[in-house]
């Protein structure tokens, strides 16, 4: 019998990942056994192969098709190999360009010195780089990715590489029929998430008047389309008393997930709207205050809260964000950040970084991890600064922070946010520097008080303190 490789996945192996494939439409590669992967080498429409339980299984999991023989698997279901460590995905900000001028974002329409912007050429060199490098998807970003000039074209260019977008974050404003129309025909199916703080709040924090009432019609567009979109809102004192009105809209629009992003200390959102950040705990109070109110709603969206807990009402159950591991289950081999691990974050002036969040940090601290425009991707994800940021683990981390070492709760936080140990401790770069939020979330009893507020529910992160 003779089999070749579905046309849904394709065959990989990196340094310390050497059995692995990808299915089409999902970012992460997925594991394979030595059995498995010694067989799937051989389904390539030219070996014949005896039936046995490991073929079965394979075709059951849509792995394998039996062909006739000499059949041709597709170049891009091919085995292939690369000599770096597993990364799946970039975060691409194609442009730092932006119409809004949001008074919270470092990225602002008024921050002309931080308007760099890939040259189209220059994105699709880069885009054969990451295809050589084993790159399977993308999130687009900006500035706001739409107003570059060749926008469709760089989606287009992506999908003839046999990549695709995961997620596209953007203000809404330049989302029509037209766009929506010209994704579906490229195979385009991204998350969309979409920035919207608030009723009667979005004008003013994204000062643009009428941006209110363009970026829900953008939301019902994308929804009315069957697209998957995320709300994305910022929360501080000025919008709090909205929050519940402006979940009610967006799930009544087909908001499939609202993440609440509680809006941080930058210097520009200081001077625009000085005192308007809630304090940790308060942030944690007002959110719980939320949750106990949007529980009991009948709403379906789901809901993440930065940094304090996701929640899934179709099956009434909830994770909390600080707990990174369960009990008994620490892992001193685990990343210090998942997404940091997963996703390599490039800015529109080619700089590669830890995360995209903390880019404005490293701009203004003069920190360089490597520039895609001067050194090739492949050497800095092979070795380097960026590399080793990267990958550093939780036990590192441990054994260069004293505080962490000797915390009971390190078990299951792992140190926390690596960005957030910067923000609130801005001592000269550390990756290993104490998380404070996830301090304040131990100690000070946060752990109950979340499993009080959402009292009736499943805890899937439930811990034993």
């Amino acid at each position: 019998m003779f089999y070749v490789l579905s046309e849904s996945i394709a065959l990989r192996s990196w340094q310390f990942v050497p059995q692995a494939y990808y299915f089409r439409d999902d970012p992460f590669a997925h594991w394979l056994s030595d059995e498995e992967f010694k067989l799937l080498l051989l389904c390539d429409g030219g070996h014949d192969i005896e039936p046995s339980e490991l073929t079965e299984s394979l075709e059951s999991r849509s792995l394998i098709r039996k062909c006739g023989r000499g059949e041709k698997m597709s170049e891009w279901s091919r085995h292939k190999s690369y000599p770096h460590r597993y990364f799946p995905k970039i975060n691409l900000m194609i442009t730092g360009k932006c119409n809004f001028n949001c008074l919270h974002c470092f990225n602002a329409a008024d921050n002309a010195p931080l308007m760099t912007e890939w040259d189209f050429d220059e994105l699709v060199g880069l885009l054969d780089q990451a295809s050589d490098c084993g790159i399977h998807s993308f999130t687009i970003t900006g500035g706001e990715p739409m107003l570059h000039p060749r926008f469709m074209d760089i989606v287009r260019e992506i999908y003839k590489r046999d990549m695709f977008i995961d997620e596209l974050n953007t203000n809404g404003y330049f989302i029509t029929q037209e766009i929506l129309d010209e994704f579906n025909a490229v195979g385009c199916r991204p998350m969309i998430k979409i920035s919207f703080d608030g009723i009667g709040c979005h004008d003013w924090m994204r000062d643009r008047k009428g941006a209110e009432a363009r970026t829900l019609d953008a939301i019902e567009l994308c929804t009315r389309n069957g697209f998957n979109v995320m709300s994305q809102t910022q929360v501080h004192r000025r919008n709090l008393d909205s929050l519940m009105p402006t979940a009610r809209k967006l799930n009544d629009i087909g908001v499939s997930t609202l993440r609440l992003i509680r809006t941080t200390e930058a210097p520009r959102w200081e001077k625009n709207s000085p005192g308007s950040c809630l304090g940790i705990e308060e942030y944690y109070a007002a959110m719980l205050d939320f949750m106990r109110a949007y529980k009991d709603s009948g709403m379906q969206m789901n809901v993440i809260v930065w940094q304090l807990m996701n929640v899934y009402p179709a099956d009434k159950t909830y994770s909390l964000a600080p707990v990174m591991f369960g009990e008994d289950e620490y892992k001193p081999a685990a990343p210090v950040c998942k997404g940091v691990r997963g996703m390599v974050g490039v800015t529109s002036g080619g700089d590669v970084v830890p995360c995209l969040q903390m880019s404005g940090y490293f701009e203004e601290h003069g920190i360089h991890m490597g520039n895609l425009h001067s050194t090739p991707l492949a050497e800095l994800l092979r070795d380097g600064f960026y590399q080793q940021t990267a990958c550093t683990n939780v036990h590192k981390r441990r054994k260069n922070n004293s505080k962490c070492d000797a915390c009971k709760y390190f078990k299951y936080c792992g140190g926390g946010c690596p960005a957030l140990g910067l923000l609130f401790a801005p001592e000269e770069w550390n990756i290993y520097g104490s998380d404070v939020t996830k301090c304040l979330f131990f100690e000070n009893g946060w752990y109950h008080k979340s499993e009080e507020a959402m009292k009736g529910w499943t805890n899937l992160s439930s811990i034993n303190i």
